[in-house]
């Protein structure tokens, strides 16, 4: 599903370039669940951000389901993210003048679909993550559990072929993290390709496969070690 090749991310101040994502090469295939771990400062955001599409500001290669990523335009970029991705955040990002059913239907306004077939859509989406009757509410007036599950009702609705989770839990009390890493788990069981950054290693283990990140670079991959192979050496 995804190939970079010599991806690289860095800043200018000045005259000073700073680097935050050296000569990534990284192949995540359909339907595996990686975790991206590592240090402050070592560069997870920044390829999140390369992975959603967010940032177009990078140089090497980018192959996202046999589309050349680094040829498109930004407007090109931008549709096919909202086509193909769907995003997790850990301050939730939900539109607070926007009732729990209105920003969960938000993905499906840019797409061409009759308003009968998203209204179903957004209900059959409520009752799987047990919100519906939470769905006239505003944000202001849910959890931060609760939240986060509209959050990521938002992000699967249209059925995205990459599920991506900065922090997913970072803001949750450890009954609710555990909530939500058990839905990823079932995303993941059912189809989803998922990628997340996270600090915790209890919701590591959730996912298949583990990414270290340090400096920019990719020290360690657990799919190269189970593999046989020996871990990246700086």
């Amino acid at each position: 599903m995804i190939e970079l090749n010599q991806l690289e991310r860095s800043y200018k101040t000045g005259h000073t370039e700073t680097w935050v994502l050296r000569r990534i090469k990284l192949s995540i295939r359909e339907g595996e669940f990686v975790t991206i771990m590592g240090p402050s400062g070592a560069g997870k955001s920044s390829l999140l951000n390369v992975l959603a599409m967010l940032d177009d500001q990078w140089r090497g290669e980018f192959a996202f389901s046999g589309i050349e990523v680094q040829s498109l335009n930004r407007k090109q970029r931008a549709e096919l993210a909202r086509q193909k991705i769907g995003m997790v955040f850990q301050s939730y990002h939900l539109l607070d003048d926007l009732t729990v059913a209105e920003n969960i239907d938000l993905p499906l306004s840019y797409k061409n679909i009759p308003r009968s077939e998203r209204q179903a859509l957004v209900a059959d989406t409520l009752d799987r993550f047990n919100i519906v009757g939470k769905k006239d509410l505003y944000p202001s007036q849910l959890s931060g559990g609760q939240q986060q599950l509209v959050g990521i009702a938002r992000a699967v609705i249209h059925r995205p072929s990459l599920l991506l989770a900065d922090e997913p839990t970072g803001n949750l009390q450890s009954a609710q993290a555990k909530e939500i890493m058990e839905l990823f788990r079932q995303l993941n069981e059912e189809g989803a390709t998922i990628v997340q950054v996270t600090h915790s290693d209890v919701n590591a283990r959730y996912g298949t496969r583990t990414i270290e990140l340090r400096d920019g670079w990719i020290s360690s991959d657990s799919a190269e070690v189970g593999a046989g192979k020996q871990e990246v050496q700086l």
